[in-house]
């Protein structure tokens, strides 16, 4: 399988699909999956931008909208995870994961999939250690702090995570894992880096990187791990252990001309052609768990919350599946009004609260889970 991996999208889909489309021609090969690490910025009207957490320069629709109307159609498979300048209202329509647009998968706030017989698992958003054990707080209308809080990752997610016990394939996160700049040879990769200063001070400072993020790391000890944020290049190998399996790590930057933002790899895999299925263990986990989802600042006490076995779950999830005769996800629907650029208006706060998304509605229902994300 040859995937294509994008470090920061920031709303640019035009330009790295043609990119895509290029490299195949000079290849003659054809580009199976196109994984991007955040900042997607799937923003689908102008109403979306109020939840963008980005300065107000860079708040425009950018070409995400095209490609949700059906205007354009995402040439190549293409699956991500969100970051901290994302469209989060839409995002956590869809927290469990789901089509955000034709051919365009989102992840979820956690979550895993596969694409083919490959498994990929990721993580939305960034670590803030202030915000780590709070619950899923935030509700739209966001206001100037919940517009920020809203992406920063919460224990909850990274404990679900922490539960799998299946082979991953390909892991992805926003920002690094913690001090992994230990396994590659980051004093000559930084130097491409604009006042690196910075940087330079936080690796050597030992707080360069998210602390979920290398504990999972050493849990799932994937054998790739995608990432993205600095928009910096930066490639390393982590060795579990003595003759233990060996974690490529690469992280890339933003899509910028003359920037290092795209890069292809190989991946042994059982011949095309490929589809996304939904996870078995994962909606196993997602059910198990579903009793403890915290939605309040109150911290969540895994210990004194009473959990039926997982297994349990991973049985009840195989035969509701095989009632349902497919491990397709549910097929995408419009869920907001579409963007006319030629009748643009003013950016004004328009949005009102949260929209149930289809996708999701189908999915709880399916795993007989009440729906929480509207919740005050």
């Amino acid at each position: 399988m040859r995937i294509a991996v994008e470090g920061c999208m920031h709303g640019d889909l035009d330009n790295v699909y043609a990119t895509i489309l290029q490299l195949e021609k000079i290849d003659n090969k054809k580009i199976d999956l196109l994984i991007c690490c955040g900042d997607f910025q799937a923003a689908r009207n102008e109403s979306d931008l109020d939840s963008l957490e980005v300065p107000p320069k860079y708040r425009k629709m950018n070409s995400f909208w095209k490609y949700y109307s059906g205007q354009q159609v995402a040439p190549v498979p293409t699956i991500f995870i969100g970051g901290n300048h994302e469209a989060s209202n839409y995002l956590w329509e869809l927290y469990y994961g789901g089509w955000a647009g034709p051919n365009i998968y989102f992840l979820g706030f956690a979550g895993v999939v596969k694409f083919g017989n490959i498994r990929i698992g990721g993580l939305s958003g960034i670590y803030n250690e202030n915000y780590y054990k709070f619950g899923h707080y935030e509700r739209v209308p966001y206001d100037e702090c919940t517009r920020k809080s809203v992406y920063y990752v919460r224990e909850y997610d990274v404990h679900k995570l922490m539960q799998i016990e299946q082979p991953i394939d390909i892991f992805l996160s926003h920002d690094w894992p913690l001090n992994i700049t230990d396994y590659g040879n980051w004093r000559e990769s930084i130097q491409q880096k604009p006042n690196h200063r910075s940087l330079e001070k936080n690796i050597q400072d030992r707080n360069l990187g998210s602390k979920p993020a290398e504990e999972l790391l050493y849990k799932l000890q994937p054998p790739y791990w995608f990432s993205a944020h600095l928009h910096w290049q930066f490639a390393a190998a982590v060795q579990h252990g003595e003759g233990g399996p060996v974690t490529k790590f690469l992280a890339l930057d933003k899509c910028v001309p003359g920037r290092k933002f795209l890069q292809v790899v190989e991946i042994d895999s059982d011949p095309g052609p490929y589809e996304f299925q939904y996870d078995e263990e994962w909606l196993a986990i997602t059910r198990k768990f579903n009793s403890a989802f915290p939605l309040t600042r109150t911290p969540v006490h895994f210990e004194v919350v009473h959990f039926s076995k997982l297994q349990d779950h991973f049985e009840w999830v195989k035969k509701k599946l095989q009632t349902r005769g497919t491990k397709k996800p549910f097929e995408f629907m419009l869920t907001a009004q579409l963007y006319d650029p030629y009748q643009a208006s003013p950016i004004t706060s328009t949005l009102t609260g949260h929209s149930r998304n289809p996708q999701t509605e189908s999915l709880l229902q399916l795993l007989e889970l009440p729906y929480l994300l509207d919740i005050a």
